[in-house]
């Protein structure tokens, strides 16, 4: 599943060349996880702004047609007039094409502007493009109502974190998974950080000390620093909007290496199932 490396891979590769593109089309394909909520008709003359991510979500706020003029004119921007939400799901990726092959079956949205198409290709149809009026108007505000707080905000801080996990009694690894405490820490990344950490992944997260869990964000924060760098991970799907794959999964300690032995104790990684998804740990070097 694509998750905020990814995502974030993927509005970097967009927020520049898509940054004021006026749309010329948008086409639906196969219905995703939720209605697109508006005719896609609508959304065409409208420009792009900038492009921003919340959690998982990537968001593409639009503007009336006139606003990138406008601004080229020194004179105010109108407000904007709404945006799409989108999710790449389990499976989907985004890709930026200047001449665009025929859609393909899994190939479920295009917004079609003047800098290029932007397609949606989701084999398992478990993304969405959803219109909204804004972040603080239904039905965004309701998808990201329970986010945590963002990785890397300055805001929080080690205790802050600490005091989120004292609210928690299940094992660590599915409050990372939860998104609530903080957002980011997918499956890859969660038993990576634990790893470095070298915390349990089935220690109850109201158990961990205020040292263990500042040595957790900084882990956390460090193993998503190391994602971003190598383009995130591609397990089967994921390709950024260039088409290339990521590469943080051959630096895993512990991720997808079961039986192999642990490169610091050379005990072997062991593997079990939390929440129907396989963790992958050292039971020598993370303790509960």
């Amino acid at each position: 599943m694509p998750e905020l490396p990814e995502v974030e891979v993927t509005r970097r590769g967009l927020a520049a060349p898509l940054h004021g593109a006026r749309v010329l089309q948008a086409l639906a394909g196969k219905p995703l996880r939720w209605p697109l909520g508006c005719e896609p008709a609508t959304l065409v003359g409208q420009r792009v702004g900038e492009i921003t991510r919340r959690g998982k979500y990537l968001w593409l706020p639009l503007w009336p047609g006139d606003g990138a003029d406008r601004v080229d004119r020194g004179l105010p921007n109108p407000s904007a007039s709404g945006g799409l939400l989108l999710h790449l799901g389990m499976s989907g990726s985004l890709a930026l094409l200047a001449a665009p092959p025929a859609a393909g079956p899994h190939d479920h949205f295009e917004l079609v502007t003047d800098r290029g198409t932007l397609r949606l290709n989701d084999p398992r149809r478990f993304g969405a493009v959803v219109w909204s009026p804004g972040l603080h108007a239904e039905p965004a505000a309701t998808l990201l109502r329970r986010l945590g707080a963002e990785p890397f905000d300055p805001a929080l801080t080690p205790a802050s974190f600490h005091a989120g996990l004292q609210q928690r009694r299940a094992p660590i690894k599915a409050v990372l998974l939860a998104g609530d405490v903080v957002v980011g820490a997918g499956n890859i990344y969660a038993c990576e950080a634990l790893f470095v950490a070298g915390i349990h992944p089935a220690l109850r997260a109201d158990r961990i000390s205020r040292p263990r869990a500042a040595r957790l964000l900084a882990a956390l924060r460090s193993t998503l620093a190391r994602a971003l760098e190598l383009g995130g991970s591609t397990l089967r799907d994921f390709t950024d909007v260039h088409g290339a794959s990521g590469a943080f999964q051959s630096e895993a300690g512990v991720y997808g290496r079961a039986g192999l032995p642990c490169g610091r104790c050379g005990s072997p990684v062991r593997r079990r199932v939390q929440a129907q998804r396989s963790t992958y740990f050292c039971a020598t070097c993370q303790r509960r």
